[in-house]
């Protein structure tokens, strides 16, 4: 059986791990937060480096974060600004997203709740669900 999360107790993760964020060069710090299928809460941050094309997402720090603390897959999954406010992942972290959580990937996003499906069709895959 999936877990399942109020997405306001989400958010408030993905706002708590703001506070790691390291946006020296843009001052947009993004925070991210998921829980998995078995029921456990990972979030990332994002890194930023002076050579843009080497920032860490938020969304890659999440993934770090899911693999270091045992893999899974992902159910849920939330992203927000330094303000709090639910934002959207690029098209990059949406394919990853995809690949740790598969079509049903349930995202908040501005517009309400979302798959990772309807956010990023015919994904990239060569994994069978």
């Amino acid at each position: 059986m999936e877990a399942d999360m109020d997405w306001d107790a989400l958010v408030g993760h993905a706002s708590a791990s703001t506070i790691h964020a390291y946006a020296p060069y843009s001052g947009y710090v993004v925070g991210a937060a998921a829980l998995t299928a078995d029921g456990r809460v990972v979030t990332g941050c994002n890194v930023e480096n002076a050579s843009y094309g080497l920032t860490l997402c938020a969304e890659c720090s999440l993934i770090s974060a899911l693999h270091m603390s045992g893999g899974g897959r992902l159910a849920q999954f939330v992203c927000v600004d330094g303000l709090g406010q639910v934002i959207t992942p690029c098209g990059r972290c949406r394919q990853l997203l995809w690949e740790h959580g598969g079509p049903s990937l349930r995202l908040l996003t501005p517009e309400g709740e979302r798959t990772i499906s309807q956010m990023l069709p015919q994904a990239w895959s060569e994994l069978s669900e």
